[in-house]
């Protein structure tokens, strides 16, 4: 297995490090690329396209985009219309779902025709239209549903040239990172990245050809549309 390559997009985050970290220790493969901001920056498809032109020598197996965006300094989910700023709403679809979009244009086409390969980018079960019943956090939930349906979108297209190769969106559970620490519900299961990275690489590994384009939870439990 040492000629496939695993990247880890978001790889100074929490969930992003844990994922490197569980794979080096496996030694599944011959190279984890852990991606990170200034090298790679989902804002700037430049920077995607450089690093994809320098990925380590290898077929390129597995792909985990586990960068993402909930709030910034000063601004946090909208709780209301009244809350809605343009700008605030273009950077969290810039990097929820834009971003991710140019990782698939730039990473699928260099999976291998044949042979199991996946593609997962960490979504989240607010952005499931169908399971919303709060309300709220309107930026993040449809940056994350327009995630989803990118995924699903480009599962298709890759099926016709990479048979074999998987397309998923991925909610990770309630993580304790930098994104999720303000607004944790303490009444709810925490995972820590360790957990939830562990949580991740094994709904992955059950993953059959037939998930291709659909939307699971940490526990590969399938999250509705």
């Amino acid at each position: 297995m040492s000629h496939n390559v695993a990247i880890i997009v978001g790889a100074s985050g929490g969930i992003g490090s844990a994922l490197c970290e569980s794979l080096r220790v496996a030694g599944d493969f011959g190279d984890v690329v852990g991606l990170s901001r200034p090298e790679v920056d989902l804002c700037d498809e430049a920077s995607i396209a450089r690093v994809a032109s320098r990925l380590p020598k290898g077929d390129v197996r597995l792909v985990i985009n586990a960068a993402g965006i909930l709030h910034d300094a000063g601004r946090g989910p909208e709780k209301s219309l009244r809350d809605l700023d343009p700008a605030f709403l273009s950077r969290l679809f810039a990097v929820n779902a834009i971003g991710p979009a140019l990782l698939m244009k730039h990473l699928l086409p260099l999976m291998p025709r044949q042979g199991r390969a996946v593609f997962a980018s960490l979504s989240a079960r607010v952005g499931s239209i169908g399971d919303n019943r709060l309300g709220g956090w309107y930026g993040y939930r449809a940056s994350k549903a327009a995630l989803n349906q990118l995924v699903r979108t480009a599962a298709i297209e890759l099926a016709r040239k990479h048979p074999e190769a998987i397309c998923v969106a991925l909610h990770p559970g309630t993580v304790v990172t930098r994104l999720s620490a303000p607004f944790a519900d303490q009444g709810k299961s925490l995972l820590s990245p360790n957990d939830a990275a562990e949580h991740l690489l094994k709904v992955i590994a059950a993953l059959k050809v037939g998930d291709s384009g659909r939307f699971f939870d940490w526990r590969g439990t399938s999250v509705p549309w």
